[in-house]
C-alpha cells in the first residue's frame, strides 16, 4: 500500500516538474529572441519583463513541493557531524520538515489575500493586459502544495523513512 502510494507521488511529481521545464526553455527562447531583435533591429520584445516575471513564477514555485518533499534543498551542513555523531540527523530533519511545512501557511495565507486584492482592483499586466491574480494564485496555490509537501515529508520521516531512500 505504502509503496503504492509512493509510485503514485513519483508519478504525479513529473508534471510540475514537466511544467519548469516547459517554463525554462520559453524564457530562453523569448530572451534568445528579445537580445536578436533588440540588438539587429533595434524592436525589442515589449513584453519581455512581463513573461519573464511569469515563467519565473512558474519556474521556481512549480517544482518547490517536489524539492521540497525530496529533501533537496540546498542547506549548510555546520551541524552534521555532529548529529551523525549522536544519530540524531533523522529527528534534525522531521522537526525541520515539520516546522517549515508548518510556517509556510503563513506566507501562503498573505499571498491568497494579495490575489483576491489583486482581482477585485481589477489589476493586469502593462502590455499584455493579463489579470495579475492568476499568477497570485498560482503561486499560492503552490506554496500551500510545499507546506503539505513538507509536512508529509516530516511524516513519511518518522514512520516510514525507508520510503525516502534512493531507489536502487
Amino acid at each position: 500500500m505504502m509503496t503504492q502510494l509512493a509510485n503514485l507521488i513519483r508519478m504525479a511529481a513529473q508534471l510540475p516538474i514537466f511544467m519548469s521545464c516547459v517554463a525554462l526553455f520559453f524564457l530562453m527562447v523569448m530572451t534568445f529572441c528579445d537580445v536578436i531583435l533588440r540588438s539587429t533591429i533595434n524592436a525589442p520584445i515589449e513584453a519581455a519583463t512581463e513573461l519573464t516575471r511569469m515563467s519565473m513564477a512558474i519556474l521556481v514555485f512549480s517544482v518547490m513541493p517536489v524539492m521540497s518533499f525530496q529533501g533537496g534543498h540546498i542547506n549548510v551542513d555546520l551541524l552534521d557531524g555532529l548529529f551523525d555523531r549522536l544519530r540524531l540527523d533523522r529527528w534534525r530533519d522531521v522537526v525541520i520538515s515539520l516546522a517549515c511545512g508548518v510556517m509556510l501557511y503563513w506566507p501562503a495565507s498573505r499571498v491568497v489575500v494579495l490575489a483576491e486584492r489583486a482581482r477585485s482592483y481589477g489589476d493586469v499586466t502593462e502590455y499584455l493586459n493579463w489579470p495579475v491574480f492568476y499568477v497570485s494564485w498560482f503561486i499560492a496555490i503552490l506554496t500551500f502544495l510545499t507546506m503539505g509537501a513538507l509536512i508529509l515529508r516530516g511524516l513519511v520521516l518518522i514512520f516510514a523513512p525507508q520510503m525516502l531512500e534512493p531507489a536502487k
